[in-house]
């Protein structure tokens, strides 16, 4: 726990300074970290629809047009898995993106991890591990992002906020993709609750998926807007009588489920 806590308080800032990016690294238009669920909410379906859904996007003319379409016509790219631990062996380290062929390149890699569920959902875990890839990758941007998809809110490590704030006073951006499809049934509006307790940041934005159809083409339209720094889309409605979203409801829950006597009066 102490060393999770000294990883989120202790980032280095790599932020380019006095208005001009570093001579000595790579500039790109976005610096883009994937870090997606493999929970063992998430079922057999969902599984193959969220990775087809990113292998499909990646391949896509409209997102390549959209990195050609940058000042710097490239961007830089990394992905990995996650649930209750960062699952490291599933990464697919930064490699830049500047034509179909790479983009299909980088495609390719990812399709052919294997799949796996794991135990937990430490959302936390993936923004502070997320937040790290950025320093030392020997690429420089003036946005750095952190795509975080799942189906379900913390409920392992560090309270999400925690790790949200830290990569927030880093300079990075964090966006959602809450996948409503058969969510976790500890936070109904799991939308909501990704608005409220993980994502943040200039232009920052949650794109949930509420059908099984909606995979890939939701996920090519996140990654366009990332990648081309569009107006993100409107934000998640949030009506006036609906209670502001508690952001340790999925480690309190998880903590009632593991603990029958756990004391009522805390719930």
């Amino acid at each position: 726990m102490l060393e999770a806590l000294a990883l989120v308080l202790c980032l280095a800032c790599d932020t380019p300074v006095d208005g001009a990016l570093r001579a000595d690294v790579a500039a790109v238009d976005v610096e883009l970290v994937l870090a997606v669920d493999v929970s063992r909410s998430m079922d057999s379906e969902e599984f193959s629809l969220q990775r087809a859904g990113y292998v499909e996007a990646l391949r896509h003319p409209d997102f390549v047009n959209a990195v050609l379409a940058g000042r710097y016509r490239r961007i830089a790219i990394t992905y990995f898995e996650w649930a209750g631990t960062v699952r490291q062996e599933s990464a697919v380290p930064w490699q830049i993106i500047d034509g179909a062929a790479s983009a299909a390149d980088f495609a390719a890699k990812l399709e052919a991890r294997p799949f796996g569920g794991f135990r937990g959902t430490s959302i936390s875990s993936a923004v502070s591990y997320g937040a790290s890839l950025f320093h030392g990758n020997e690429m420089e941007s003036w946005r750095r992002v952190i795509d975080i998809s799942g189906d379900g809110p913390n409920n392992f490590g560090l309270p999400v906020t925690l790790a949200r704030d830290a990569a927030l006073a880093q300079g990075i951006v964090i966006n959602g993709l809450p996948i409503l499809v058969r969510p976790s049934g500890t936070v109904t509006d799991l939308d909501r609750y990704y608005a409220e307790c993980v994502i943040g940041g200039p232009g920052s934005f949650v794109l949930p998926i509420r059908n099984a159809s909606e995979f890939s083409t939701a996920i090519r339209r996140k990654l366009i807007l990332e990648v081309s720094g569009a107006p993100p889309p409107a934000p998640v409605l949030k009506a006036q009588s609906a209670p502001r979203p508690y952001c340790t409801s999925g480690e309190r829950d998880r903590r009632i489920y593991s603990d029958p006597y756990y004391p009522e009066l805390d719930r």
